[in-house]
């Protein structure tokens, strides 16, 4: 069937966390600002990693077929869910699995938490590739561990690994984990094979338990080719846990459903252990449902929403070129979270954050909390129909000119 990706769907008033709730110093806050019916000029939201398009039908008649059952007791996975599963990393990254490597737990967050905790001792170090997803800087704080950078280089609107100060860091024996945002999360990159494969090389000489979030693997735009890190030999499988979920591929966040994939079984009795340790042991039935749906029956959705970010993200390129060219966006390879750098127009993040939030009322994520390395730059979810991107946009671009006309010297 064909879906269409330029309906407006009105969130407000659906406790929804991206329309009707703001993030302020680390509180989440109720808030009317996107209320339409209240505001004139409503904010837009284009912060967090949720989309603004419903869901593939087939995931929506499984949910349904479960809430008419008036029934919502425990659930357990099925067979049939670990099967399809497994089918999904099949056909559309050639990756095989078994089903006894699947673990499943409430979200991939969670589960790094959990992960961290597990293979971990208060003192050890995590390693993680800055400007990156802000909640790994929470996971260690939680968890008591440190957190040892290893910064990304940016040249030529895109970034790169620095394996050179990843092999002096790795050596540290306090080093015990490096998290691998695989696409990474905000700069877009999808590693490619040799990438992943120096960067895994560097962690098994130093015996460093890598952990792939691969959240976004499923979001690959242009050309790019998606390659899940156990699927670079033996060596790298083994010492390796690969979180995966669909909830970013098929907007399911609210549904609580992840699979962590840990081939070495002393690994995976560990992270077992972990789960129960917490009182995790099963997953809700929705989610069961949804899972299930999605990778047996997704692809057609799928296929047209990548399609459609797309050309999202050309109009969003194009846009900043012609009318706003200070400002430059970073080669996104994946995922539908592109990583802008306002850099160009000479402002502090303060003016910054005023003109695009309390100007524009666009409701961005400030590069700045992804780490030090991302002050200046915005990540805009481009996730939305092409009529809420546009205003957007245009909002944005009357802001800064304006600002930029009564500031003339900036």
């Amino acid at each position: 069937m064909n879906y269409d990706f330029d309906k407006l769907i009105d969130r407000n008033g659906t406790n929804s966390y991206k329309w009707d709730f703001v993030r302020r110093d680390g509180k989440i806050i109720p808030w009317d600002e996107t209320d339409s019916s209240i505001h004139d000029r409503p904010v837009l939201p284009l912060w967090v990693a949720d989309m603004d398009f419903l869901c593939a039908q087939p995931i929506i008649d499984a949910v349904n077929e479960i809430a008419k059952t008036g029934i919502y007791g425990y659930s357990v996975p099925p067979p049939s869910y670990y099967d399809a599963v497994v089918g999904w990393m099949h056909r559309r990254h050639n990756w095989i699995i078994k089903k006894n490597t699947i673990c499943i737990a409430p979200g991939v967050v969670p589960a790094l938490h959990l992960i961290v905790s597990a293979y971990t001792n208060p003192g050890d170090r995590v390693l993680i590739q800055t400007p990156v997803y802000y909640p790994f800087y929470d996971i260690a704080e939680q968890t008591g561990t440190q957190v040892t950078f290893n910064p990304l280089c940016y040249t030529n609107n895109q970034y790169q690994m620095n394996f050179d100060d990843l092999s002096q860091k790795c050596a540290d024996p306090s080093v015990k984990l490096a998290i691998l945002c695989s696409p990474h999360n905000p700069v877009g990159r999808v590693w490619s094979r040799e990438e992943l494969k120096t960067f895994g090389r560097i962690c098994i000489d130093n015996n460093v338990l890598v952990v792939s979030d691969e959240i976004h693997g499923d979001l690959i735009l242009g050309e790019n080719k998606f390659v899940p890190y156990a699927t670079l030999g033996p060596e790298y499988e083994d010492l390796s846990i690969i979180c995966t979920s669909p909830s970013k591929t098929f907007n399911l966040a609210g549904l609580q459903a992840s699979n962590i994939i840990i081939h070495n079984s002393k690994l995976r009795k560990k992270f077992q252990s972990a789960l129960r340790s917490v009182g995790i042991f099963t997953l809700n039935s929705f989610g069961i449902a949804s899972v299930e749906a999605a990778c047996n029956y997704g692809e057609e959705w799928l296929d047209q929403l990548v399609s459609y970010l797309n050309d999202n993200l050309r109009f969003l390129i194009n846009f900043f070129h012609e009318r706003l060219p200070e400002v430059s966006v970073t080669k996104t390879e994946g995922s539908y979270l592109v990583w802008v750098d306002f850099r160009g127009l000479g402002l502090d993040k303060e003016a910054l954050e005023k003109i695009i939030m309390d100007d524009a009322r666009v409701y961005l994520n400030q590069g700045y909390i992804f780490g030090s390395e991302g002050e200046g730059f915005e990540r805009i979810n481009i996730a939305c129909p092409r009529s809420i991107l546009t205003e957007a946009l245009e909002r944005i671009e009357t802001s800064v000119k304006a600002y930029l006309k009564q500031n003339p010297n900036t």
